[in-house]
């Protein structure tokens, strides 16, 4: 009898402390996404370390994805929309950590700060939602001109809206002026 409780017992423990299948897996799943966005959060933190320090990029963590926001005058010349040389080589720098994340997707959001177009760039810009999608429709033709798989790539424009910092001053217009590169499972 005393063999019956103790197996009784053991069997209620044991039970206890089980978990259903697919919770198992869930968690399973959340733990690799996280390991996976931890690694790939420290790798683009080595390869931007001096533009992190030098307040030129940003890297961010979030829930469920990671989010690099680059300040325009790393990417392009001032009121332009192609990427200069510069532009390109800090791109290329991240294009190692973006070829590792592959059914993920990869969408370029482009920001401006709040001042109008002026000639001649307002005659192939109107507003600065078309600017900004200009430019991140520029960062998306290059990942995919390296090799990133173009569908994963998205571009989305914000124009003037959504600033981060008082357009009123020069240093924040130029902090509203900027690219996030966003790493997230699915299509906004």
């Amino acid at each position: 009898m005393r063999e019956i409780k103790l197996f009784f017992i053991f069997a209620l423990v044991l039970a206890a402390g089980c978990v259903p299948q697919g919770q198992y897996n869930q968690e399973v799943q959340e733990n690799q996404q996280l390991a996976y966005l931890n690694a790939t959060y420290q790798q683009l933190n080595q390869a931007l370390e001096a533009e992190v320090a030098a307040d030129q990029v940003q890297i961010q963590q979030l829930q469920d994805e990671l989010q690099v926001t680059m300040l325009n005058e790393i990417l392009f010349a001032e009121g332009g929309w192609e990427l200069h040389s510069q532009g390109r080589q800090e791109l290329d720098k991240i294009i190692p950590a973006l070829q590792q994340v592959p059914g993920k997707y990869i969408v370029i959001q482009g920001f401006t700060d709040n001042l109008g177009i002026l000639e001649p760039l307002a005659g192939r810009f109107p507003t600065n939602w078309d600017l900004a999608a200009g430019r991140a429709v520029s960062v998306v033709r290059y990942l995919a001109e390296q090799g990133i798989d173009p569908n994963y790539l998205a571009a989305v424009s914000f124009g003037q809206y959504h600033s981060v910092a008082d357009n009123s001053t020069p240093a924040g217009r130029a902090q509203n002026r900027r690219i996030n590169i966003t790493i997230q499972d699915e299509m906004p």
